[in-house]
């Protein structure tokens, strides 16, 4: 009779245990890749039928989904809302909530969470990049802005093998997020070439003040995220 009792009594306090709020650093399915003055990306992976601990955002954040996916999205306090997603989907969040995501799917539910850490000053300082979706087109490839927040600029690059991306000058510093494996050479002004190599998922954060060309010299297509602070 005790004992059953005291499991009667241990039930409520499991249950509340189970909802427990983490800070996103210590949520088991977010991997903290880099970090600087701008922004903290974590590699997200949540195993097939399986959910994050209730975690929160307290950050406007990017995230780059890495893989068809279907989850449960359930915010404190609201409904769950049913979500799909295709390979480098890209969406922007506003951040201040807590949630937990739920792989709903049979392939493990990855992306690349980036948070911008200036958020609420960059809210209140205007942009220098244009609101619209702008798109540019070269031999073999194109560029197109996704969407421009928080004073960062969101674009997708797709180049075809043997594409290049015309010259362009880089004023800031920047994040690289492979959406494909990715099989780069970047032609800096005044240096000599660089090649770049990366796994799908990968981030690289770069640095701002240079002019470069930037070829795929792989034998498939290359599709990646550029998030420009």
């Amino acid at each position: 009779m005790k004992r059953a009792l005291f499991f009667f009594l241990l039930i409520p306090f499991l249950a509340a245990q189970t909802a427990t709020e983490v800070e996103i650093t210590a949520e088991p399915s977010h991997h903290l890749a880099l970090e600087n003055e701008y922004t903290r990306v974590f590699k997200v992976e949540v195993a097939p039928h399986a959910s994050t601990l209730m975690h929160r955002h307290g950050h406007d954040y990017v995230f780059v989904t890495l893989g068809d996916a279907h989850v449960s999205n359930e915010v404190e306090g609201r409904p769950p809302v049913d979500l799909t997603f295709a390979d480098g989907d890209t969406r922007f969040v506003a951040g201040n909530f807590a949630h937990v995501a739920k792989n709903l799917g049979d392939q493990p539910f990855r992306n690349a969470t980036i948070e911008l850490l200036q958020d609420e000053k960059l809210r209140q300082t205007p942009s220098h990049w244009p609101e619209d979706r702008g798109e540019k087109t070269f031999p073999g490839g194109r560029s197109k802005i996704l969407f421009v927040k928080d004073g960062v600029r969101v674009s997708e690059v797709n180049l075809e093998p043997g594409a290049i991306v015309p010259s362009h000058h880089h004023d800031g510093p920047h994040l690289l997020v492979a959406i494909s494996d990715l099989d780069l050479r970047s032609d800096v002004e005044g240096m000599g070439p660089m090649p770049g190599k990366f796994k799908a998922g990968d981030v690289k954060s770069l640095p701002g003040g240079y002019t470069h060309t930037l070829t795929n010299v792989g034998k498939s297509p290359a599709r990646f995220v550029a998030v420009e602070f």
